[in-house]
Protein backbone atom coordinates (compact mmCIF):
# COMPACT_ATOMS: atom_id res chain seq x y z
CA UNK A 1 0.00 0.00 0.00
CA UNK A 2 2.91 2.93 0.53
CA UNK A 3 4.50 1.94 -2.86
CA UNK A 4 1.35 2.52 -4.57
CA UNK A 5 0.39 5.44 -2.24
CA UNK A 6 4.15 6.95 -3.44
CA UNK A 7 3.70 6.32 -7.00
CA UNK A 8 0.07 7.88 -6.92
CA UNK A 9 2.23 11.11 -5.34
CA UNK A 10 4.64 10.88 -8.29
CA UNK A 11 1.49 10.42 -10.89
CA UNK A 12 -0.11 13.54 -9.34
CA UNK A 13 2.62 16.05 -8.87
CA UNK A 14 3.82 14.99 -12.34
CA UNK A 15 -0.09 16.10 -13.57
CA UNK A 16 0.50 19.53 -11.76
CA UNK A 17 3.99 20.35 -12.91
CA UNK A 18 2.97 20.03 -16.56
CA UNK A 19 0.30 22.93 -16.10
CA UNK A 20 2.41 25.68 -17.33
CA UNK A 21 2.58 24.06 -20.84
CA UNK A 22 0.53 21.34 -21.08
CA UNK A 23 -2.66 22.08 -23.40
CA UNK A 24 -5.77 23.73 -20.96
CA UNK A 25 -7.96 21.49 -23.29
CA UNK A 26 -6.54 18.70 -24.66
CA UNK A 27 -7.73 17.32 -28.28
CA UNK A 28 -9.34 13.69 -27.27
CA UNK A 29 -10.68 11.57 -30.06
CA UNK A 30 -13.92 10.17 -28.02
CA UNK A 31 -13.89 6.29 -29.43
CA UNK A 32 -10.30 6.21 -28.73
CA UNK A 33 -10.55 7.27 -25.24
CA UNK A 34 -13.27 4.80 -24.65
CA UNK A 35 -11.41 2.12 -26.43
CA UNK A 36 -8.17 2.29 -23.92
CA UNK A 37 -10.53 2.78 -20.70
CA UNK A 38 -13.22 -0.28 -21.84
CA UNK A 39 -13.95 -3.56 -23.12
CA UNK A 40 -15.56 -6.29 -21.19
CA UNK A 41 -15.88 -6.66 -17.01
CA UNK A 42 -12.33 -7.97 -16.18
CA UNK A 43 -12.71 -11.81 -15.40
CA UNK A 44 -9.92 -11.69 -12.62
CA UNK A 45 -8.36 -9.36 -10.25
CA UNK A 46 -5.54 -7.03 -11.25
CA UNK A 47 -2.41 -5.98 -9.61
CA UNK A 48 -3.87 -2.46 -8.29
CA UNK A 49 -0.24 -0.85 -9.18
CA UNK A 50 -1.12 -1.83 -12.82
CA UNK A 51 -4.13 -0.69 -12.49
CA UNK A 52 -3.34 3.22 -11.23
CA UNK A 53 -0.41 3.42 -13.93
CA UNK A 54 -3.23 2.87 -16.65
CA UNK A 55 -5.53 4.94 -15.32
CA UNK A 56 -3.28 7.96 -14.48
CA UNK A 57 -1.75 7.63 -18.15
CA UNK A 58 -4.78 7.59 -19.53
CA UNK A 59 -6.67 9.77 -17.55
CA UNK A 60 -3.77 12.81 -17.37
CA UNK A 61 -3.46 12.37 -21.81
CA UNK A 62 -7.82 13.12 -21.47
CA UNK A 63 -7.38 15.74 -18.58
CA UNK A 64 -8.68 19.08 -18.37
CA UNK A 65 -6.25 21.60 -17.01
CA UNK A 66 -8.97 22.81 -14.37
CA UNK A 67 -6.36 23.34 -11.86
CA UNK A 68 -3.92 25.57 -14.15
CA UNK A 69 -3.92 29.28 -13.92
CA UNK A 70 -5.11 29.59 -17.96
CA UNK A 71 -8.58 27.58 -17.14
CA UNK A 72 -11.25 30.39 -17.05
CA UNK A 73 -14.06 28.42 -17.90
CA UNK A 74 -17.23 27.80 -15.72
CA UNK A 75 -16.19 30.02 -12.56
CA UNK A 76 -14.22 27.09 -11.15
CA UNK A 77 -11.01 27.42 -8.89
CA UNK A 78 -8.07 25.01 -8.29
CA UNK A 79 -6.94 23.63 -5.25
CA UNK A 80 -4.54 25.58 -3.27
CA UNK A 81 -2.07 22.99 -1.93
CA UNK A 82 -3.11 22.13 1.95
CA UNK A 83 -6.87 21.76 0.42
CA UNK A 84 -5.59 19.09 -1.99
CA UNK A 85 -3.45 17.25 0.95
CA UNK A 86 -6.13 17.65 2.81
CA UNK A 87 -8.62 15.52 0.12
CA UNK A 88 -6.32 13.06 0.06
CA UNK A 89 -6.25 12.20 3.90
CA UNK A 90 -10.55 12.53 3.72
CA UNK A 91 -10.11 9.56 0.91
CA UNK A 92 -7.45 8.14 3.30
CA UNK A 93 -9.43 8.36 6.43
CA UNK A 94 -12.96 7.56 4.82
CA UNK A 95 -15.30 8.94 7.34
CA UNK A 96 -18.61 8.65 6.58
CA UNK A 97 -19.40 11.99 7.91
CA UNK A 98 -22.93 11.95 8.87
CA UNK A 99 -23.01 11.33 12.41
CA UNK A 100 -20.91 12.22 15.23
CA UNK A 101 -19.85 9.10 16.10
CA UNK A 102 -18.92 7.83 12.55
CA UNK A 103 -16.18 10.52 12.58
CA UNK A 104 -16.11 12.62 15.28
CA UNK A 105 -13.02 14.68 13.71
CA UNK A 106 -14.79 15.43 10.65
CA UNK A 107 -17.71 16.50 12.51
CA UNK A 108 -15.43 18.32 14.48
CA UNK A 109 -14.29 20.17 11.58
CA UNK A 110 -17.19 20.78 9.44
CA UNK A 111 -18.40 22.65 12.72
CA UNK A 112 -15.06 24.67 13.19
CA UNK A 113 -14.84 25.50 9.06
CA UNK A 114 -18.36 26.54 9.21
CA UNK A 115 -18.09 29.28 11.79
CA UNK A 116 -14.98 30.15 10.49
CA UNK A 117 -16.68 30.92 6.78
CA UNK A 118 -19.80 32.67 8.30
CA UNK A 119 -17.01 35.10 10.01
CA UNK A 120 -15.16 35.14 6.85
CA UNK A 121 -17.96 36.03 4.61
CA UNK A 122 -19.28 38.48 7.14
CA UNK A 123 -22.50 37.10 8.41
CA UNK A 124 -23.23 37.60 12.03
CA UNK A 125 -26.78 35.98 12.06
CA UNK A 126 -25.59 32.87 10.17
CA UNK A 127 -26.76 30.08 13.08
CA UNK A 128 -26.76 26.95 11.25
CA UNK A 129 -25.40 25.59 8.06
CA UNK A 130 -24.54 22.65 5.54
CA UNK A 131 -21.84 21.34 3.57
CA UNK A 132 -23.52 19.84 0.08
CA UNK A 133 -21.99 19.40 -3.26
CA UNK A 134 -22.24 22.80 -4.53
CA UNK A 135 -24.32 25.64 -5.00
CA UNK A 136 -26.92 23.43 -6.82
CA UNK A 137 -27.53 21.29 -3.58
CA UNK A 138 -27.13 24.54 -1.15
CA UNK A 139 -30.20 25.71 -3.42
CA UNK A 140 -31.78 23.08 -2.77
CA UNK A 141 -31.52 22.66 1.00
CA UNK A 142 -31.73 26.85 1.94
CA UNK A 143 -35.37 26.27 -0.13
CA UNK A 144 -36.19 23.46 1.90
CA UNK A 145 -35.79 25.80 5.41
CA UNK A 146 -37.70 28.84 3.45
CA UNK A 147 -40.00 26.49 2.44
CA UNK A 148 -40.69 24.95 5.64
CA UNK A 149 -40.74 28.51 7.53
CA UNK A 150 -42.98 30.42 5.26
CA UNK A 151 -45.63 27.81 5.11
CA UNK A 152 -45.41 27.38 9.35
CA UNK A 153 -45.87 31.01 9.44
CA UNK A 154 -49.35 30.36 7.78
CA UNK A 155 -50.28 27.45 10.27
CA UNK A 156 -49.04 24.40 7.18
CA UNK A 157 -46.56 21.62 8.24
CA UNK A 158 -45.61 21.00 4.92
CA UNK A 159 -43.00 17.87 6.48
CA UNK A 160 -46.19 16.11 7.57
CA UNK A 161 -48.78 17.09 5.08
CA UNK A 162 -46.22 17.61 1.75
CA UNK A 163 -47.59 20.44 -0.71
CA UNK A 164 -51.02 19.08 -1.86
CA UNK A 165 -53.67 21.85 -0.49
CA UNK A 166 -51.17 23.41 1.14
CA UNK A 167 -51.19 27.83 0.41
CA UNK A 168 -49.03 28.35 -2.43
CA UNK A 169 -45.32 30.11 -2.51
CA UNK A 170 -44.47 32.64 -4.25
CA UNK A 171 -40.77 32.54 -5.63
CA UNK A 172 -39.40 36.58 -6.86
CA UNK A 173 -35.88 35.85 -8.88
CA UNK A 174 -34.83 38.70 -11.02
CA UNK A 175 -35.02 38.49 -14.85
CA UNK A 176 -31.00 37.01 -14.85
CA UNK A 177 -31.74 34.00 -12.39
CA UNK A 178 -29.02 31.26 -12.65
CA UNK A 179 -30.39 28.18 -14.16
CA UNK A 180 -29.48 26.05 -10.77
CA UNK A 181 -31.95 27.87 -8.73
CA UNK A 182 -35.52 27.26 -10.74
CA UNK A 183 -33.95 23.73 -10.75
CA UNK A 184 -33.69 23.72 -6.94
CA UNK A 185 -37.28 24.81 -7.17
CA UNK A 186 -38.18 21.42 -9.17
CA UNK A 187 -36.36 19.48 -6.43
CA UNK A 188 -38.23 20.67 -3.47
CA UNK A 189 -41.84 20.51 -5.21
CA UNK A 190 -42.33 24.50 -5.39
CA UNK A 191 -42.31 23.80 -9.29
CA UNK A 192 -40.62 27.11 -12.00
CA UNK A 193 -44.71 27.71 -11.99
CA UNK A 194 -43.86 29.08 -8.41
CA UNK A 195 -41.65 32.00 -10.36
CA UNK A 196 -42.30 35.57 -10.99
CA UNK A 197 -39.33 37.09 -12.99
CA UNK A 198 -38.53 40.53 -11.41
CA UNK A 199 -37.31 42.82 -14.25
CA UNK A 200 -33.15 43.42 -14.33
CA UNK A 201 -31.28 46.65 -15.45
CA UNK A 202 -28.25 46.02 -17.90
CA UNK A 203 -25.88 44.27 -15.70
CA UNK A 204 -28.47 41.46 -14.78
CA UNK A 205 -29.05 43.12 -11.49
CA UNK A 206 -32.81 42.88 -10.01
CA UNK A 207 -34.29 46.13 -9.98
CA UNK A 208 -35.54 47.00 -6.54
CA UNK A 209 -38.35 49.12 -7.69
CA UNK A 210 -39.61 46.10 -9.87
CA UNK A 211 -39.46 43.77 -7.05
CA UNK A 212 -41.34 45.90 -4.52
CA UNK A 213 -44.19 46.08 -7.20
CA UNK A 214 -44.27 42.70 -7.87
CA UNK A 215 -44.93 42.27 -4.07
CA UNK A 216 -47.27 44.76 -3.70
CA UNK A 217 -49.88 42.06 -4.73
CA UNK A 218 -48.62 39.05 -3.11
CA UNK A 219 -50.62 38.11 0.01
CA UNK A 220 -49.24 34.44 0.31
CA UNK A 221 -45.99 33.04 1.45
CA UNK A 222 -42.83 34.42 -0.60
CA UNK A 223 -39.42 34.07 -0.87
CA UNK A 224 -37.21 35.98 -2.49
CA UNK A 225 -33.88 35.12 -4.42
CA UNK A 226 -31.48 37.59 -4.77
CA UNK A 227 -27.81 37.21 -6.39
CA UNK A 228 -24.16 38.33 -5.31
CA UNK A 229 -22.29 38.22 -8.85
CA UNK A 230 -24.38 37.82 -12.05
CA UNK A 231 -22.92 34.36 -13.92
CA UNK A 232 -22.03 37.13 -17.13
CA UNK A 233 -21.48 40.25 -15.64
CA UNK A 234 -20.49 39.18 -12.03
CA UNK A 235 -22.67 42.41 -11.38
CA UNK A 236 -23.94 42.64 -7.87
CA UNK A 237 -28.08 43.12 -6.53
CA UNK A 238 -28.88 46.01 -4.24
CA UNK A 239 -29.32 44.09 -1.54
CA UNK A 240 -30.42 46.41 1.33
CA UNK A 241 -33.53 47.60 -1.01
CA UNK A 242 -34.26 44.15 -1.71
CA UNK A 243 -33.95 43.50 1.80
CA UNK A 244 -36.58 46.27 2.56
CA UNK A 245 -38.77 45.38 0.22
CA UNK A 246 -38.74 41.43 1.33
CA UNK A 247 -39.22 42.27 4.58
CA UNK A 248 -42.46 44.87 4.18
CA UNK A 249 -43.68 41.41 2.56
CA UNK A 250 -42.57 39.25 5.35
CA UNK A 251 -40.70 37.29 2.53
CA UNK A 252 -37.80 34.96 3.05
CA UNK A 253 -34.51 36.27 1.28
CA UNK A 254 -31.93 33.96 0.02
CA UNK A 255 -29.06 35.50 -1.04
CA UNK A 256 -27.23 32.95 -4.22
CA UNK A 257 -23.35 33.97 -3.81
CA UNK A 258 -21.58 30.90 -5.81
CA UNK A 259 -19.09 33.21 -6.33
CA UNK A 260 -19.76 36.51 -5.27
CA UNK A 261 -20.32 35.97 -1.72
CA UNK A 262 -16.69 35.57 -1.78
CA UNK A 263 -16.26 39.66 -2.18
CA UNK A 264 -17.20 39.77 1.34
CA UNK A 265 -13.68 38.53 2.54
CA UNK A 266 -12.11 41.19 1.00
CA UNK A 267 -11.80 44.83 2.06
CA UNK A 268 -11.38 45.98 -1.66
CA UNK A 269 -14.41 44.71 -2.47
CA UNK A 270 -17.27 43.85 0.64
CA UNK A 271 -18.88 47.04 -0.34
CA UNK A 272 -20.52 44.93 -2.77
CA UNK A 273 -22.20 42.80 -0.64
CA UNK A 274 -23.47 45.58 1.41
CA UNK A 275 -26.81 44.62 2.75
CA UNK A 276 -26.30 40.92 1.60
CA UNK A 277 -26.20 39.78 5.52
CA UNK A 278 -29.87 40.69 5.83
CA UNK A 279 -30.86 37.76 4.30
CA UNK A 280 -32.11 33.96 5.47
CA UNK A 281 -29.98 32.12 3.75
CA UNK A 282 -27.25 31.92 1.49
CA UNK A 283 -25.16 30.06 -0.58
CA UNK A 284 -21.74 29.79 -1.88
CA UNK A 285 -18.98 27.48 -3.08
CA UNK A 286 -15.62 26.51 -1.60
CA UNK A 287 -14.24 25.01 -4.95
CA UNK A 288 -14.46 28.51 -6.42
CA UNK A 289 -13.38 31.08 -4.26
CA UNK A 290 -11.49 29.26 -1.97
CA UNK A 291 -10.06 27.17 -3.75
CA UNK A 292 -10.90 23.81 -2.70
CA UNK A 293 -10.97 20.64 -4.62
CA UNK A 294 -14.37 19.52 -6.00
CA UNK A 295 -16.99 19.47 -4.22
CA UNK A 296 -17.78 21.60 -1.81
CA UNK A 297 -21.14 23.83 -1.39
CA UNK A 298 -22.02 25.53 1.30
CA UNK A 299 -25.61 26.74 2.86
CA UNK A 300 -25.60 28.94 5.92
CA UNK A 301 -29.15 29.97 7.67
CA UNK A 302 -30.21 32.20 9.85
CA UNK A 303 -33.07 30.57 10.69
CA UNK A 304 -31.72 27.23 12.40
CA UNK A 305 -35.69 25.71 13.76
CA UNK A 306 -36.85 25.82 10.23
CA UNK A 307 -33.54 24.45 8.99
CA UNK A 308 -33.34 21.40 11.59
CA UNK A 309 -37.03 21.05 10.68
CA UNK A 310 -36.92 20.68 6.72
CA UNK A 311 -33.90 18.72 6.91
CA UNK A 312 -33.33 16.39 10.60
CA UNK A 313 -33.81 12.49 10.51
CA UNK A 314 -33.66 9.93 13.65
CA UNK A 315 -33.55 6.39 13.15
CA UNK A 316 -33.23 4.09 16.42
CA UNK A 317 -30.60 2.05 14.76
CA UNK A 318 -28.48 5.61 14.45
CA UNK A 319 -26.45 6.66 17.06
CA UNK A 320 -27.59 10.09 17.74
CA UNK A 321 -25.42 12.53 19.84
CA UNK A 322 -29.01 14.19 21.04
CA UNK A 323 -29.47 17.59 22.27
CA UNK A 324 -26.55 19.48 24.06
CA UNK A 325 -24.22 16.97 22.32
CA UNK A 326 -21.79 17.31 19.70
CA UNK A 327 -23.11 18.30 16.28
CA UNK A 328 -24.57 15.66 13.74
CA UNK A 329 -24.20 16.67 10.12
CA UNK A 330 -27.25 14.80 8.91
CA UNK A 331 -29.79 17.02 10.58
CA UNK A 332 -28.42 19.72 8.89
CA UNK A 333 -27.23 18.05 5.06
CA UNK A 334 -29.64 16.26 3.14
CA UNK A 335 -27.52 13.40 2.94
CA UNK A 336 -27.05 10.19 5.29
CA UNK A 337 -23.40 8.86 3.64
CA UNK A 338 -21.46 12.07 2.71
CA UNK A 339 -18.21 12.83 1.88
CA UNK A 340 -16.14 14.79 4.45
CA UNK A 341 -15.81 18.07 3.21
CA UNK A 342 -15.07 20.36 5.93
CA UNK A 343 -11.44 18.90 5.97
CA UNK A 344 -10.62 20.75 2.56
CA UNK A 345 -12.04 23.93 3.61
CA UNK A 346 -10.48 24.02 7.41
CA UNK A 347 -7.38 23.41 5.66
CA UNK A 348 -7.83 26.17 2.92
CA UNK A 349 -8.45 28.49 5.62
CA UNK A 350 -5.82 27.10 7.34
CA UNK A 351 -3.44 27.63 5.15
CA UNK A 352 -4.59 30.72 3.49
CA UNK A 353 -5.68 33.05 6.67
CA UNK A 354 -8.54 36.23 6.37
CA UNK A 355 -5.49 37.94 4.74
CA UNK A 356 -4.66 35.17 2.35
CA UNK A 357 -8.41 34.60 1.41
CA UNK A 358 -8.73 38.20 0.67
CA UNK A 359 -5.18 38.39 -1.52
CA UNK A 360 -6.66 35.32 -3.33
CA UNK A 361 -9.64 36.99 -3.87
CA UNK A 362 -8.57 40.41 -5.00
CA UNK A 363 -5.53 39.10 -7.30
CA UNK A 364 -8.32 36.75 -9.34
CA UNK A 365 -10.37 40.32 -9.81
CA UNK A 366 -7.52 42.49 -10.42
CA UNK A 367 -6.73 40.20 -13.45
CA UNK A 368 -9.64 40.07 -14.90
CA UNK A 369 -9.63 43.95 -14.91
CA UNK A 370 -6.72 43.91 -16.71
CA UNK A 371 -7.71 41.26 -19.35
CA UNK A 372 -11.18 43.60 -20.06
CA UNK A 373 -8.93 46.21 -20.12
CA UNK A 374 -6.62 44.99 -23.28
CA UNK A 375 -8.71 43.30 -24.98
CA UNK A 376 -10.50 45.63 -26.85
CA UNK A 377 -7.01 46.00 -28.78
CA UNK A 378 -7.93 42.78 -30.38
CA UNK A 379 -11.25 43.80 -31.60
CA UNK A 380 -13.30 43.24 -28.86
CA UNK A 381 -16.25 44.74 -27.25
CA UNK A 382 -16.53 44.71 -23.35
CA UNK A 383 -19.93 44.40 -22.17
CA UNK A 384 -20.10 44.64 -18.53
CA UNK A 385 -18.66 46.98 -15.52
CA UNK A 386 -15.80 44.75 -14.71
CA UNK A 387 -17.13 44.70 -10.82
CA UNK A 388 -15.10 41.54 -9.87
CA UNK A 389 -13.88 38.39 -11.32
CA UNK A 390 -15.76 38.30 -14.66
CA UNK A 391 -14.81 39.91 -17.86
CA UNK A 392 -18.03 39.32 -20.36
CA UNK A 393 -16.95 40.47 -24.40
CA UNK A 394 -17.58 40.06 -27.97
CA UNK A 395 -16.43 40.49 -31.60
CA UNK A 396 -18.58 42.45 -34.17
CA UNK A 397 -20.75 39.36 -35.21
CA UNK A 398 -21.99 36.09 -33.85
CA UNK A 399 -19.97 34.38 -36.48
CA UNK A 400 -16.71 36.09 -35.83
CA UNK A 401 -17.02 36.00 -32.38
CA UNK A 402 -17.65 31.86 -31.87
CA UNK A 403 -14.69 31.64 -34.44
CA UNK A 404 -12.04 33.13 -32.43
CA UNK A 405 -13.24 31.30 -29.40
CA UNK A 406 -13.01 27.97 -30.87
CA UNK A 407 -9.37 29.35 -32.13
CA UNK A 408 -8.47 30.25 -28.58
CA UNK A 409 -9.95 26.95 -27.11
CA UNK A 410 -8.36 25.30 -29.97
CA UNK A 411 -4.67 26.40 -29.46
CA UNK A 412 -4.89 24.97 -25.79
CA UNK A 413 -3.40 28.25 -24.58
CA UNK A 414 -6.75 28.99 -22.47
CA UNK A 415 -10.09 27.60 -21.67
CA UNK A 416 -13.33 29.60 -21.56
CA UNK A 417 -16.65 29.64 -22.29
CA UNK A 418 -18.96 30.58 -24.68
CA UNK A 419 -22.30 32.22 -23.33
CA UNK A 420 -25.54 34.84 -24.95
CA UNK A 421 -26.37 38.19 -23.61
CA UNK A 422 -28.97 40.11 -24.91
CA UNK A 423 -29.63 37.54 -27.58
CA UNK A 424 -26.62 37.90 -28.93
CA UNK A 425 -23.06 35.36 -28.75
CA UNK A 426 -20.88 36.30 -26.04
CA UNK A 427 -17.19 35.15 -23.98
CA UNK A 428 -17.40 35.15 -20.14
CA UNK A 429 -13.75 34.53 -18.91
CA UNK A 430 -13.67 34.16 -14.87
CA UNK A 431 -10.95 34.52 -13.24
CA UNK A 432 -10.85 32.07 -9.33
CA UNK A 433 -7.91 30.14 -9.59
CA UNK A 434 -4.90 31.18 -7.09
CA UNK A 435 -2.34 30.05 -9.95
CA UNK A 436 -3.40 32.19 -12.48
CA UNK A 437 -0.68 35.17 -13.19
CA UNK A 438 -0.09 38.12 -15.34
CA UNK A 439 1.91 35.45 -17.12
CA UNK A 440 -1.35 33.39 -18.13
CA UNK A 441 -2.93 36.95 -18.49
CA UNK A 442 -0.49 37.68 -21.16
CA UNK A 443 -0.39 34.19 -23.23
CA UNK A 444 -4.41 34.32 -22.98
CA UNK A 445 -4.33 38.03 -24.50
CA UNK A 446 -1.55 37.00 -26.99
CA UNK A 447 -4.07 33.75 -28.03
CA UNK A 448 -6.98 36.07 -28.75
CA UNK A 449 -4.79 38.57 -30.97
CA UNK A 450 -3.41 35.39 -32.87
CA UNK A 451 -6.81 34.00 -33.59
CA UNK A 452 -8.78 37.30 -34.06
CA UNK A 453 -6.03 38.17 -36.94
Amino acid sequence: MRELLRETADYAADFLESLPERPVAPPVDLEALRARMGGPVPDEPSDPREVVAELASVGSDAAVAIPGGRYFGFVIGGSVPAALAADWLTSTWDQNSGLYVAGPASAVAEEIAGAWLANLLRLPRVKSFAFVTGTQMAHATALAAARNQVLHEVGWDVEEKGLTGAPQIRVFVGEKVHSTFPRALRFVGLGTGSMTKVAADDQGRMRPDALREALVGNEGPAIVCAKAGEVNTGSFDAFDEIADAAEAAGAWLHVDGAFGLWAAASPRFAHLVAGAPRADSWSTDGHKQLNVPYDCGVMLCARPEAHRRAISVYADYLVHAGEGGPRDQMDWTPEFSRRARGFTVYAAIRQLGRSGIAALVERCCDHAARFAGEIPSTGAEVLNDVVFNQALFRYDSDERTLEILRRVQESGEAWMSGTVWDERQAIRLSVSNWQTTDEDIDRTLAAFRAAAS
